[in-house]
């Protein structure tokens, strides 16, 4: 059963924003972000990162098939015919290797390092130089989220491990250095910030799962729904620091991804291709990035697995770089009536 969330309740005049700014507070990580509409028609509002990245000026690319060179994959998945359908690789250059544990070595009053132990992988989404996450069907969807899944629970075994950042960057803007598609996975030896701000906009939110609690919400209202079916909602959420940022929620409450069902993954691989397509059928080609949060390992308290989709449609200038603090110049409401195709 698909839900488009395409019959909403009308938007209230003052939630779609007129010229005025409102600043709306993030609860997962407690910034404001300021919506303001009025400042989309400036000159040069949209920068409008295309999917293009630097060319390879006839080295053959290290993910095709043929042409890996000696290295030694860590898993493949789905052979056809002795071809692969993922694959999972080491990443060449990581930011992260080893399996140091984290000691902190202090030689001064404000230096303090430690060895960047961890691991740097990479999964090749699909065999096609030209593919994408957008081109995927429904089962090579699950299998990337399968190949993607196997890994994390890997890692959670790992006693040097504390988190894993799963990303994909599409476009050179987004941080891609190759066109053909992939995703990364970032296994380090300490929680990030951006995942310790949510872990305790969790712990802030009593009576019930922050996450949980905003499905239901979203549902109830449907303006920021952009697509739903029984295993997952796609919204754009009320705090969107960027213009037609979306949220994936998984409907089942889970705190690590690795330990979701295979249904419910396959159906958020499905998903994200969904709004991707939705993204571009939208605004045109541009570059974007996709970022999986998941409980940090070992970690008993509360979370909600979540997906979030960032398009690259604005340049961070020195307010948002000196503040954190986001001006979006879409409101979420209008950006999820575009996306379901209704504007």
């Amino acid at each position: 059963m698909t839900h488009s969330g395409s019959s909403p309740q009308d938007v209230p005049a003052d939630y779609d924003g007129g010229e005025a700014s409102q600043l709306r507070l993030d609860p997962l990580t407690g910034r404001w972000v300021v919506v303001n509409v009025g400042r989309a028609g400036r000159m040069g509002a949209f920068a409008r990162p295309s999917l293009e990245v630097e060319p390879l000026h006839g080295r053959p690319c290290p993910f095709c098939p043929g042409h890996d060179g000696d290295t030694k994959p860590i898993d493949e998945y789905g052979a056809q015919g002795g071809q692969w359908q993922v694959r999972v690789l080491h990443n060449r250059y990581p930011v992260f290797s080893g399996d140091d544990a984290l000691v902190v070595a202090h030689s001064g009053p404000v230096f303090s390092q430690a060895p960047a132990s961890g691991t740097h992988e990479v999964v090749v989404i699909s065999p096609r130089h030209d593919g994408s996450w957008e081109s995927l069907d429904d089962d090579q969807a699950g299998l990337v989220m399968e190949a993607i899944c196997n890994r994390l629970a890997d890692h959670a075994e790992r006693p040097s491990l504390r988190y894993s950042q799963v990303i994909v960057n599409a476009g050179r803007e987004a941080g891609a250095s190759l066109e053909h598609p992939h995703a990364q996975l970032l296994g380090m030896p300490f929680v990030p910030r951006e995942l310790g701000d949510e872990q305790a906009g969790f712990v802030r939110f009593v009576g019930n799962c922050i996450l949980c609690t905003t499905v239901a919400a979203e549902q109830a209202v449907g303006w920021r729904i952009v697509k739903a079916d029984d295993d997952v909602v796609l919204i754009c959420p009320f705090w969107s620091g960027t213009p037609y940022e979306m949220l994936l929620l998984p409907r089942s409450h889970a705190s690590h991804m690795h330990n979701a069902s295979p249904q419910v993954t396959g159906s958020v691989g499905r998903a994200i291709r969904d709004a991707i397509s939705m993204l571009h059928a939208t605004v045109g080609e541009v570059a974007y990035n996709i970022v999986f949060h998941s409980a940090p390992y070992r970690y008993s308290g509360a979370y909600h697995w979540h997906v979030h989709i960032l398009p690259k449609l604005t340049t961070l200038a020195g307010f948002e770089l000196g503040t954190g603090v986001f001006v979006n110049i879409v409101s979420p409401e209008r950006a999820a009536s575009e996306l379901r195709g209704e504007a």
